[in-house]
């Protein structure tokens, strides 16, 4: 499963970044709203590399924002081969992209808590963020569903809802042998 989740979530992963930079940029273009340099300064500090003022990182930014968003992918194909797919797993998912997000540049000095952001600016890194959690998710839940129903979802089959003293399954069952 594990071997599986990891090239299908960098597939899912890099899929989720495509699709959520195109309306980031369609966006830019009607807003006006420019490019944003925090992913390529919280790698700088995070990787010990030198900071120039004035000097805008476009590489390092790129690395920073198609790498995080690929491995992240890696949990959420997890998510999808253990059996939590759909919707509400990708809303879920949208909740540690932003959270690690936000871990990663509030720790380095980078970044402020959203909080303290102006509104409509968390609007749109919120709604970015959502498109790439849920495209993800779709190529992720879509890649997984061709290996069969994960664990939970044959746990659940076998007595749907929750059930006191219902137990696991039975090892060679909740691998799907």
């Amino acid at each position: 499963m594990m071997k599986r989740a990891v090239w299908q979530g960098l597939v899912a992963g890099t899929a989720g970044v495509a699709v959520m930079t195109l309306g980031e940029k369609a966006e830019q273009r009607l807003t006006g709203r420019p490019d944003s340099h925090v992913p390529a300064r919280t790698l700088e500090r995070l990787a010990g590399l030198p900071e120039r003022r004035g000097r805008q990182p476009v590489p390092v930014n790129w690395v920073m924002h198609a790498g995080q968003g690929a491995l992240l992918g890696v949990l959420r194909s997890v998510m999808a081969q253990a059996g939590l797919r759909g919707a509400l797993a990708s809303a879920q998912f949208a909740v540690v992209r932003l959270t690690n997000d936000q871990i990663l540049e509030n720790a380095t000095g980078v970044g402020a808590p959203p909080p303290t952001w102006p509104r409509a600016e968390l609007a749109v890194d919120l709604l970015h963020k959502a498109v790439y959690a849920f495209t993800t998710g779709a190529v992720a839940d879509a890649l997984a569903a061709r290996d069969g129903p994960g664990p939970g979802q044959r746990h659940a089959g076998r007595r749907p809802g929750r059930h006191a003293g219902a137990g696991p399954l039975p090892r060679d069952q909740a691998r799907g042998r």
